[in-house]
């Protein structure tokens, strides 16, 4: 990857940006609004985000205010955990397409496998949204079909009546948080996978000020949070950085002119004492 806008290729041959701009804790209103233009102005044609998030109508709005072609910008969002099954995937999808104000998402991702509402029968309600998903797929409205925060059972039960494999895993890693048995599993599954808060933290920023990343980051001279992205690309995975600053938003764009060696990659991937251990998707609250 030598740009912002070089590809993956997903399973069903949909190309996908590899960094996407994260939109998660970024506010609805001016904020989020401003983050994505200044992030679509900086090269970014990949945005991600969430109902969860309660920011895309903004999202939406930086979207049209940009001036880019709707196929100029590969646009992911995901169905939150009260809106599992059948019924409940296609009312909350059409709210989601209504609030990016689109005809069409790029990819569609399942946000959690096992929420605490569907925690005794979690295995049917991720089979009938997937039917859902099949459904919008089918006919258009959804370009590929993906998950977050899936485990190998996750997938081993989705697979037993998906009929369209999903296309992407998005999980929680970064240096110091690998996932190794989760990335192993997907990938020898065809899944690509996305890297959320690739700082660190479930709200990212942990590693930012760690003692071994900020030396790694002096000897390239570059930041710490350039050294965590280029981390996950050496891995192959899609990072999604994510910040509302304009100076740190274009900042985050700059990993193609450097390459860590394996001595610091083996560094950042052993960090020890990770500070905030994510939580396990069969035991979440919400």
């Amino acid at each position: 990857m030598k740009s912002l806008i070089d590809c993956y290729t997903l399973n069903n041959g949909v190309k996908i940006p590899c960094i996407g701009f994260g939109t998660w804790q970024a506010p609805e209103g001016a904020t989020a609004e401003q983050a994505v233009l200044e992030a679509l102005k900086a090269g970014y044609r990949h945005i991600d985000t969430a109902s969860a998030y309660e920011n895309q109508v903004s999202i939406g709005k930086a979207l049209k205010q940009s001036g880019l072609k709707r196929d100029e910008v590969f646009v992911t969002s995901k169905l939150f955990n009260p809106d599992h099954g059948y019924e409940k995937t296609i009312a909350a999808f059409k709210k989601t397409m209504k609030e990016l104000q689109v005809d069409y998402l790029d990819l569609y991702l399942i946000h959690w496998p096992n929420p605490i509402a569907y925690r005794n029968n979690w295995a049917e309600s991720n089979a009938e949204t997937w039917r859902a998903f099949e459904e919008f797929y089918q006919a258009g409205h959804i370009r590929a079909l993906g998950v977050s925060n899936f485990h190998a059972h996750h997938l081993e039960a989705l697979a037993k009546t998906a009929k369209i494999p999903p296309a992407v895993n998005q999980i929680r890693l970064c240096p110091g948080d690998p996932k190794q048995e989760v990335v192993t599993y997907s990938r020898a599954r065809g899944l690509l996978i996305e890297a959320y808060s690739p700082f660190g933290g479930s709200g990212g920023g942990n590693l930012l000020n760690d003692q071994v990343v900020a030396s790694i980051a002096k000897k390239y001279g570059k930041s710490p949070a350039q050294v965590c992205i280029r981390w996950s690309l050496q891995k192959e995975y899609l990072p999604l950085p994510k910040s509302v600053t304009p100076g740190r938003i274009s900042s985050n764009t700059q990993v193609f002119d450097f390459e860590l060696d394996q001595g610091d990659m083996d560094l950042l991937t052993g960090l020890p004492g990770y500070p905030d251990p994510f939580p396990d998707p069969d035991h979440i609250t919400w």
